[in-house]
């Protein structure tokens, strides 16, 4: 069964949409070129099969939004002798099966020209800058035999603002929208957004935190869940200036926080937290826009 914000088991068969005639057509989504390099996921944290889940389901959403995209996924900590490939073992392979394509179309008589471009353009799997991470992706990328390149992380972004109102709103600490005038009674007074990565990570979480606290019209601070005290600190900050009913919102996707964290983080802080964003459609399309930013790829280009 599957939800508008994501699969509860397994992923959801996408039907194709019946295509709309008229002026007032939606846009058909824009294809990926020929020969375009792949996308590749990085995911970070150990591998683990909803990890896995849930790179698929980002990537299903990316196709969706690109047609013909070629996307792969490779894991951090990963191995190529199991179920989940490494980050540079996924790489190799793509450089190495994009160079046998080139050779079999030669030794049929075309005329294929020089590649142009990186093999692969590698999306790191993080709401925010983690400059750990971010350093043993760049390691993969040298590690392996493939010419990619590195997009940048998915956020900050209004539509992250707008998964972090999703989950609090579906854990009962949030209005699921504001113009409606109905009273929830567990809707915190304030929120401690929570990341990894450091101060960086923290301040690029406060650019989605500022567009979170217009959307619920509460306090948003960010804090980090790997630095001891912070998320403490800032739930205390936020009572000093009035806040009364906290509630923690995990600016992370999920395979990022090692376990533990986030518990260990609302006993620190006092309060209940919302889910992490996990597979939020808007992360799909926020990896085929990092992809696309990179190769100057324009999407939803409207055919006549």
């Amino acid at each position: 069964m599957s939800s508008p914000t994501g699969p509860a088991n397994g992923l959801p068969v996408r039907m194709p949409r019946p295509r709309q005639t008229g002026r007032h057509r939606r846009p058909e989504p824009a294809a990926a070129p020929e020969g375009a390099p792949a996308l590749v996921l990085a995911v970070p944290g150990a591998p683990s099969a909803a990890s896995r889940g849930l790179a698929e389901e980002i990537i299903s959403i990316g196709r969706s939004e690109l047609p013909g995209l070629d996307a792969r996924i490779g894991f951090l900590d990963g191995d190529d002798a199991s179920d989940f490939p490494s980050l540079s073992g996924v790489l190799t392979a793509v450089a190495t099966e994009r160079a046998a394509r080139a050779e079999f179309a030669r030794a049929a008589g075309h005329e294929v020209p020089a590649p142009t471009g990186p093999d692969a353009v590698v999306v790191p799997l993080l709401a925010g800058p983690d400059g750990d991470l971010l350093r043993r992706v760049r390691q993969a990328l040298m590690d392996s035999s493939a010419a990619a390149e590195l997009a940048d992380v998915l956020g900050p972004h209004p539509l992250l603002a707008e998964g972090l109102h999703v989950r609090l709103s579906e854990a009962g600490l949030a209005r699921a929208d504001r113009a409606r005038l109905f009273t929830v009674t567990t809707a915190a007074d304030g929120i401690v957004l929570a990341t990894t990565g450091g101060e960086e990570a923290v301040q690029a979480a406060g650019i989605t935190g500022m567009l979170l606290a217009a959307r619920l019209a509460v306090p948003v601070k960010a804090a980090a869940l790997d630095e001891e005290g912070s998320v403490a600190a800032v739930a205390e900050q936020l009572r000093r200036e009035g806040s009364t009913h906290l509630a923690l919102a995990p600016y992370l996707i999920g395979p990022e926080a090692a376990d533990g964290l986030l518990d260990s983080a609302c006993k620190d802080a006092n309060c209940s937290a919302a889910e992490v964003l996990g597979a939020y459609p808007a992360l799909g399309k926020l990896a085929v826009a990092q992809y696309a930013a990179a190769l100057g790829i324009t999407q939803g280009a409207a055919t006549h």
